[in-house]
């Protein structure tokens, strides 16, 4: 068959995992599981192993519902076949849930026009038992119409330097961010946001920025300036990872 590029569509709880991106000193990766099962797939060594390209690199303990990524892979296997094998050989906690194949320039990273996170945030008098792996639970209520406040002047394109977990980062930190939404049910506070990229931790810094907000301990207007000085010791700090999942990339 030669080399096909194939589009992986791949769901992940990321507690257990230091992240998508290879570790030198552990094969606890996204990235990593999903490569040793398609070396074994595809009968390759350590020297050859193919290369699973990611439309992003979540965070250690960051998890997905909609992780789209590419791989070339040499196999005489349909896209079902592929799809069934990696749901056998892969951890629980990790699922493929479509194999496609894709044209040969399609590239999960460079082809993603925008993408979605969620950020979840819970407060109340118990405890979310079932759900705390994946939200971040606050010691009171926030102010959600200051946090919609906050979020308006995120917005747009910008300068989000600030926002950014590199300090060394060399590449530009301009970035559209489109829609940041704020929904409430319940215990539950959930802020969807859409842009054509993120910088390293920038959802979780501009998370615990509203945060700040909604505890009235900085003001929405504060927000531009912050933005304005391009320091990140100026935004809130970067939220927990287990509140962060990727929900969709678009094409």
């Amino acid at each position: 068959m030669g080399n096909l590029n194939y589009k992986l569509t791949v769901s992940y709880d990321g507690t257990r995992y230091y992240g998508w991106e290879h570790q030198p000193n552990t094969d606890m990766t996204i990235q990593g599981k999903l490569e040793n099962v398609l070396n074994r797939m595809t009968g390759k060594s350590q020297d050859e192993s193919v290369t699973v390209i990611g439309a992003g690199r979540t965070d250690a303990g960051v998890h997905a519902r909609a992780m789209t990524c590419n791989v070339l892979l040499d196999t005489d296997m349909n896209p079902e076949e592929i799809q069934e094998y990696m749901n056998k050989y892969l951890p629980e906690d990790i699922s493929v849930n479509e194999v496609r194949i894709a044209a040969d320039r399609f590239h999960s990273r460079f082809k993603a026009k925008g993408k979605t996170y969620r950020y979840t945030l819970w407060y109340g008098n118990g405890k979310p038992v079932f759900d705390r792996k994946y939200v971040t639970v606050l010691d009171r209520r926030p102010d959600v119409e200051l946090m919609r406040k906050a979020a308006e002047h995120m917005t747009g394109m910008h300068d989000y330097k600030a926002f950014c977990g590199n300090p060394r980062m060399k590449k530009s930190t301009i970035r559209v961010v489109d829609t940041i939404n704020i929904e409430t049910s319940g215990s539950y506070i959930r802020i969807y946001f859409h842009g054509n990229g993120f910088l390293q931790n920038m959802v979780r810094i501009m998370t615990g920025t509203l945060i700040k907000a909604g505890f009235g301990e900085i003001s929405p207007d504060d927000i531009e300036g912050i933005i304005e000085s391009g320091d990140r010791k100026n935004a809130g700090p970067t939220a927990p990872p287990e509140g962060l999942c990727m929900m969709k990339v678009d094409y």
